[in-house]
């Protein structure tokens, strides 16, 4: 099994806000087929305002929220990518917004025998 990262940028979602709970419904029930499959690893949404930066050096700075900031993300367990684009698809109509799908590496962990 690979693990798979399916993100969307803040901002992607261009709904209507009174459509937010109809949108929210739809994106759990596609977590719960998820998990229901045993694919589901963990996502959520994130907050971009008071995000920060911390440096090799340690100095902490404000991040500046640009094109391409994470808006939310899912990570799930399957045998292909494949099959990570078919979820990817059920969760961009879910959140109604497109959906980015890349591979993790692979975790030394867990693929020691």
């Amino acid at each position: 099994m690979t693990r798979y990262l399916i993100s969307f940028d803040d901002g992607a979602m261009t709904f209507p806000a009174e459509e937010l709970p109809d949108v929210a419904r739809a994106s759990m029930a596609v977590v719960e087929e998820a998990r229901a499959a045993g694919v589901w690893v963990f996502g959520g949404g994130v907050i971009g305002q008071g995000a920060k930066v911390v440096s090799t050096d340690g100095s902490v700075a404000d991040y500046a929220l640009g094109e391409g900031t994470l808006g939310g993300f899912s990570i799930v367990d399957v045998s292909s990518l494949d099959e990570a684009l078919v979820w990817a698809g059920r969760i961009a109509v879910s959140c109604r917004c497109a959906q980015k799908v890349r591979e993790l590496m692979a975790d030394p962990d867990l693929t020691k025998s």
